[in-house]
């Protein structure tokens, strides 16, 4: 009985994607591996067999991303032309409107390049009006929205383009769309005449959209060489597709989903791997493909120094992001049989908590495709479609609520030290101060499957991501339970459906913050400040109405949060 340690070299004998898996997730490799070459997973998938998720599953016509490597070759040359015309004419500066699928990917293939983007994610109105103060007369809006009616996005491209018009700017010459044919989006795009429409392929979600006309065109547009990206991930493709023990798609869904006990929560950790913030991307895959019907993956992004990979438990999984071999250990793989392309490493199996672990490295677009390939196995060991996200329309449906004047959800228990605090009365339990509140919260945390999620609607550009620095360890530390951290409405369109659908085991603190800007949302009835304290708001009372424990703590000045962050990791008795 060995782990799979499996390495996929190209014709040149470079290492594409490496996946090992050890102790209960090489395990898991060897029970589940079988039974998937078998039922011939791999190609049924490659061939988009939408019978792979079971009779009970509708999964929907979502398989166009399996050969995007393929099908996004059309957009190379249309899209590198736009760029040039785009620079000639002075528009360097790339910002993209876009929310969770629509903007996560861009992000990673940008930054892991290092190419400027401006990515506006955000409906705190300083974050907003920081990028509308930006240069304009060199500025290109990329608007990338699937259905074309996400309200963040909706509201980005309104602000936007009333700033153009005061600015004296035409902006129909300064706004690109990204949206699927025949959305309200695309229509609009046409009557305004916007610069240039790009139709993304309408078979694929947003999470799955990394090669696809979402991750691509803002980042062509900014500089990238998204051939390239194609090419890595076409390097990969057949490997992915094949039916044999040493795929690793394969390997790593298996060692994902299929541990036993299930090690729910999977710890993210870029170890070296040069891939910018992936992580943040991984997070949203498995999150929202993988938590719903009371089960799935709980993802952590953590650093290598993390308590809780410290503190390894039986229900945890860490996931190292490591860097490809180098040059002198590729050239090794040219003596391996098979044409230097797979190679499979047999090891002592150790199944001990401390021994079991899952490590991935790659190129970027193999990567992306590798992950993808993975998670749609592993949603078919957990027995979840991983292509639907039922219960991210709740909170939606609640913020238009909020927004159409439905009173929030109670008034402030009481104050402190400028923390204004809000919950249900039973879950405070006769707390008068921050500490206590937030003690009341964690001790309803589950000591074996428990995690906290910590969800902040504050400037993640300002002064917030230095004075929470150290939070999520210090809770982490605290509580001996895995914590998450999500920058609000950003892990709407993520970890919002983990939180709603996934296995109910989260607790929840909520830290909201005043309104210093004034941003106007054009043509509606509500402003950026408005909109976002709805969207809070909308998350808390679905939350809520889940039964799921929800602690809200508004800070309006930095005193008061950075008193608040000290708080939040010290003990009471």
């Amino acid at each position: 009985m060995s782990p799979a340690i499996v390495t996929w070299a190209g014709d040149e004998g470079t290492a594409v994607v490496e996946v090992s898996a050890t102790g209960a997730a090489a395990q898991a490799v060897h029970d589940a591996v079988p039974a998937l070459l078998g039922e011939h997973v791999a190609s049924r998938l490659a061939a988009q067999d939408v019978s792979l998720w079971g009779e009970g599953l509708d999964v929907g016509d979502r398989l166009g991303w399996t050969d995007l490597h393929q099908t996004s070759r059309e957009l190379v040359e249309r899209v590198t032309a736009l760029r040039e015309e785009l620079r000639a004419e002075g528009l360097d500066r790339v910002v993209l409107a876009g929310m969770g699928g629509s903007s996560l990917a861009a992000e990673v293939i940008t930054g892991s390049v290092g190419t400027p983007l401006t990515v506006l994610d955000s409906t705190v109105p300083t974050q907003v009006e920081r990028v509308l103060e930006g240069d304009l007369a060199r500025t290109v809006l990329v608007v990338a929205s699937r259905s074309g009616t996400t309200v963040e996005t909706d509201s980005h491209r309104r602000a936007f383009v009333a700033a153009l018009q005061g600015a004296g700017r035409d902006p129909a010459r300064h706004v690109v769309v990204v949206t699927k044919p025949g959305s309200p989006l695309e229509e609009l795009a046409r009557e305004e005449g916007y610069r240039a429409v790009f139709s993304a392929d309408p078979r694929v979600g947003g999470r799955f959209s990394a090669l696809s006309a979402y991750g691509l065109v803002p980042s062509a547009l900014a500089g990238v060489d998204v051939g390239r990206l194609l090419d890595e991930a076409a390097e990969v493709a057949p490997f992915l597709a094949e039916d044999t023990e040493a795929n690793p798609a394969l390997v790593l869904g298996a060692a994902l989903a299929a541990t036993s006990p299930l090690r729910e929560t999977v710890l993210l950790v870029d170890a070296g791997s040069g891939l910018y913030h992936f992580g943040a991307w991984a997070e949203q895959l498995l999150a929202e493909s993988l938590g719903k019907d009371g089960r799935g993956l709980v993802p952590v992004v953590v650093d290598e120094h993390a308590p809780e990979l410290a503190a390894r438990d039986a229900r945890t999984l860490p996931v190292l992001l490591t860097p490809l071999a180098d040059d002198d250990a590729a050239a090794e793989l040219d003596d391996v049989a098979d044409g230097a392309r797979r190679v499979a490493v047999s090891a002592d199996l150790d199944a001990d908590t401390e021994s079991t672990e899952i490590t991935v490295s790659g190129s970027l677009g193999g990567t992306f495709l590798l992950w993808q390939h993975a998670v749609a196995v592993a949603g078919r060991l957990l027995g979840v479609n991983p292509f639907d996200q039922p219960d991210v329309e709740a909170t939606k449906q609640a913020t238009r609520e909020f927004l159409s004047g439905m009173p929030s959800l109670e008034p402030p228990a009481f104050s402190d030290s400028g923390v204004e605090v809000r919950a249900a009365r039973v879950l405070l339990a006769g707390a008068r101060t921050v500490p206590d509140a937030v003690t009341t919260l964690l001790d309803q945390l589950d000591s074996e499957h428990g995690y906290l999620a910590v969800l902040a609607y504050l400037d993640r550009e300002g002064r917030a991501p230095d004075l929470l620095r150290g939070v999520r360890d210090g809770l982490a530390a605290r509580t001996g339970r895995p914590v998450t951290f999500g920058w609000g409405p950003r892990y709407l369109h993520s970890t919002g459906q983990l939180h709603k659908g996934g296995p109910p085991h989260g607790v929840y603190l909520m830290i909201t913050g005043g309104a210093p800007a004034h941003v106007s949302v054009p043509g509606r009835d509500f402003d950026f400040a408005e909109l976002v304290a709805a969207q809070a708001d909308a998350d808390a009372r679905v939350l809520t109405g889940l039964g799921r424990p929800v602690l809200r703590l508004r800070v309006d000045t930095p005193d008061a949060l950075a008193w608040l962050t000290g708080s939040l990791t010290r003990r009471t008795t």
